[in-house]
């Protein structure tokens, strides 16, 4: 009997190398290599072609022969997931969702496919728990299930004759590390099985046009758990995000091969499973009836849409010898950064106080649009003056103190006056030419001109 060859394969990057050593020469991470075992040829050719009937010779194609015709989506009956998946289910296309335990994952693809199941044949399969299980979570979110077709499997050859006989057109697997092949020789959840099940169910998916979710376990770092690879292998990767003590959850694209990432859905954990919200602006500024200082409002960009969320910083001075910066939702080494462009050009120093800035409602902004609202922020806590309840801020700020202009600044305006702002302070190439009714716009070309207008 022949000998199964073996390769070493990069956790973190997915590099493959002949032999095992300390470091990546890929990604030059250390101790991430895993023995991963090849198989025979024949199991190898088995698993290439998918491991069902039907592979054949494909024929090489000229581009112009191509039909352009687009492929109909599949609404999935929530429109907060149709938007982050760009437009509704592909057929065909394998998402990965990834989220810590207890997020709401598995909630939110159960009601999906009771929804569907009314009019479309789908599967669920469930690798973690058992029949009873998931029929008394959906009976406790009360679902509609006389159509939904359960398989408890782990074996993902046995998974897909099975998909082969109920010829679903979306089909659900929860989850992916706990799904294995026979021919490789690891544990379920290793690099190796994690790897080889993602594109076993990815080729079966797009030979027989099955629209397939895969759940996948998060690190401590809040990755997915197993192979870099694994997000390069899917069609879309989406995370659901969450904090213990909120009832909120976010669902971003970080990859999404049919839509824009970044896209942003938001839902609400109900003892019915998750609600969607249509608007969340309204439920980011759910501020007091008394503004305190060192709060304000700015419009940020958000996939597709424009979001109002309230921006919080607290300045207070320094008992100690080096100065706290503390962010939560937004990049600490961007603070201290605007933290020398006020002193520099505005005349403003923070050198022997502790900083403090928070995003209300757990939203993580990472575009550069939050500038101007955060050093005004500052701004009304270091003199204990609070800004206009119904003022907006936004622009990007430079090393030079000028105030740069934002991508899409007319349809933030026109978000900021559809919920009641009469105010706004923003980059003066973002100003629209005929203005806004009912809106006061302030266009400012410095930080100086800033700080001056509020």
């Amino acid at each position: 009997m022949a000998k199964a060859k073996v390769a070493y394969v990069c956790s973190e990057c997915g590099a493959e190398h002949s032999r095992w050593q300390g470091q990546c020469q890929a990604c030059k991470a250390w101790n991430t290599l895993k023995e991963f075992s090849l198989g025979s040829s024949k199991a190898r050719s088995s698993s290439k072609s998918g491991g069902y009937a039907g592979s054949s010779e494909q024929k090489v194609h000229s581009i112009a022969e191509v039909d352009l015709a687009e492929v109909p989506r599949i609404s999935s009956g929530m429109s907060e997931l149709d938007r982050v998946l760009g437009g509704g289910i592909v057929p065909g296309s394998v998402v990965l969702i990834g989220g810590d335990p207890g997020v709401g994952k598995s909630s939110i693809l159960l009601q999906v496919m009771c929804e569907l199941s009314q009019r479309d044949a789908v599967l669920y399969v469930t690798g973690e728990e058992s029949l009873q299980q998931v029929a008394l979570r959906a009976q406790r979110m009360q679902l509609p299930t006389d159509k939904l077709r359960l398989l408890t499997e782990t074996d993902v050859e046995s998974i897909t004759m099975a998909a082969q006989k109920e010829e679903p057109k979306v089909m659900v697997v929860d989850s992916i590390q706990t799904m294995q092949l026979a021919e490789v020789a690891s544990a379920a959840g290793g690099v190796s099985q994690v790897r080889e099940t993602a594109a076993y169910l990815t080729r079966y998916a797009k030979q027989n046009q099955i629209a397939i979710f895969l759940v996948g376990h998060v690190t401590k770092s809040g990755e997915v758990a197993g192979p870099r690879v694994l997000e390069h292998i899917v069609d879309t990767v989406v995370f659901l995000e969450g904090q213990s003590d909120s009832r909120f959850r976010t669902l971003r694209a970080i990859k999404n091969r049919f839509g824009a990432v970044n896209e942003l859905g938001v839902f609400a954990m109900t003892d019915k499973g998750m609600k969607q919200i249509t608007n969340p602006s309204a439920i980011f500024l759910s501020r007091g009836d008394e503004i305190a200082p060192g709060s304000v409002v700015m419009v940020i960009w958000e996939g597709s849409r424009p979001l109002l969320v309230e921006l919080q910083a607290l300045v207070d001075e320094s008992p100690y010898g080096a100065p706290k910066r503390v962010t939560v939702g937004l990049e600490q080494n961007r603070l201290a950064m605007l933290l020398a462009v006020m002193h520099r050009h505005g005349g403003i120093q923070a050198a022997d106080q502790d900083v403090y800035v928070n995003i209300v409602g757990g939203v993580k902004v990472s575009e550069t649009s939050a500038d101007l609202a955060l050093l005004c922020a500052i701004l009304s806590s270091m003199r204990n003056r609070a800004l206009a309840d119904d003022m907006i801020v936004f622009g990007e700020v430079g090393l030079s103190g000028e105030i740069r202009p934002v991508p899409s600044g007319q349809e933030r305006l026109f978000e900021a006056a559809k919920h009641g702002f009469k105010r706004a302070i923003v980059p003066a190439t973002n100003v629209p030419k005929g203005g806004i009714p009912g809106m006061e716009i302030i266009g400012v070309k410095t930080l100086q001109q800033a700080l001056d207008a509020i």
